[in-house]
């Protein structure tokens, strides 16, 4: 399939306009002029360079990736249909929709986008993190980096022990029989061609705990209402976790928070004041594998 580069720079344009900063979690500040957002916005939500997305909405430069197209589709809060005609402007077959996109809906970002002081991430249900608040990231690393088998938490559980230590020790035997239960769950639904089938497999090779936990066939079993985190510095932080799912992209949205007045909510306080940078890159060095980074 061809570009149509003035079909995908006029729907870039519009799409472009028609965002206001506080539609993606941006201040609008005082000397703003233009009624949308900015090129070096829009580039900065899509991950690019503000060169790279100029030249797209000038007609210029090179075929854009699939990858980029993607993250451009993601950037600017597009829907699914929207994203498809994207694909499609700029010469690609579009991804299919279902369980296994990675496409956050606009209405899910609009949410996550207003939650700046709370820890928070949007998930697919096989636990991959697509999206994470500062506050996320500071808590547990970021996880959105990841690729591979490894974006799966239940794949990370059984294969890298270090992922264990976010948690406490008395609760990892539960947490091994929940997240077996439910790769079994999903994988039952979603058939022997799917990503879930396909990380048992290469748990079953790579994890005798994962074997025995398979072949015990247990379902059925949920997240505790509380969860109990381990933080390097601040120590244990236990966190409400409340959850809005997208039942078309089988999305959830977490968001964790703590009880008023608790020393929980005090800790968070605090991760709140020296930030992600800190804490984060320290999670970072234990979490992330050694993989590459994703196209653009």
């Amino acid at each position: 399939m061809a570009v149509d580069r003035q079909g995908l720079a006029e729907f870039l344009r519009g799409r472009r306009e028609a965002l206001q900063p506080e539609d993606v979690g941006l201040p609008r500040g005082e000397r703003r002029r233009t009624s949308g957002l900015r090129r070096e916005e829009a580039a900065a939500l899509s991950h690019m360079s503000t060169d790279y997305y100029a030249r797209l909405e000038q007609e210029r430069g090179p075929q854009p990736s699939e990858q980029m197209i993607a993250a451009i589709a993601q950037g600017l809060h597009l829907s699914l249909a929207e994203r498809e005609h994207l694909f499609a402007l700029a010469g690609h077959t579009p991804p299919a929709r279902g369980t296994e996109s990675d496409h956050v809906s606009p209405g899910m970002l609009r949410i996550f986008d207003r939650l700046h002081d709370t820890p928070a991430e949007v998930v697919t249900e096989l636990g991959e993190t697509l999206r994470q608040t500062p506050l996320g990231v500071a808590l547990v690393g970021d996880l959105s980096r990841l690729r591979g088998p490894e974006r799966s938490i239940g794949y990370r559980w059984f294969t890298d022990p270090r992922f264990r230590l976010l948690y406490h020790e008395e609760d990892r035997p539960f947490l091994s029989r929940l997240w077996a239960s439910g790769l079994r769950e999903i994988a039952a639904l979603r058939g022997p061609a799917s990503r879930a089938a396909r990380y048992v497999a290469l748990l079953q090779e790579r994890s005798e705990e994962f074997r025995i936990l398979w072949e015990a066939h247990e379902v059925g079993l949920r997240p505790r209402a509380v969860k109990r985190f381990l933080h390097p510095e601040l120590g244990s932080i236990e966190l409400a976790c409340q959850t809005l799912v997208d039942p078309v992209q089988s999305h959830s949205l977490l968001v964790y928070t703590a009880a008023p007045g608790s020393e929980s909510a005090e800790k968070l306080r605090l991760l709140g004041v020296i930030g992600a940078e800190r804490f984060g890159a320290e999670r970072l060095s234990a979490a992330e594998p050694l993989a590459p980074p994703p196209e653009g």
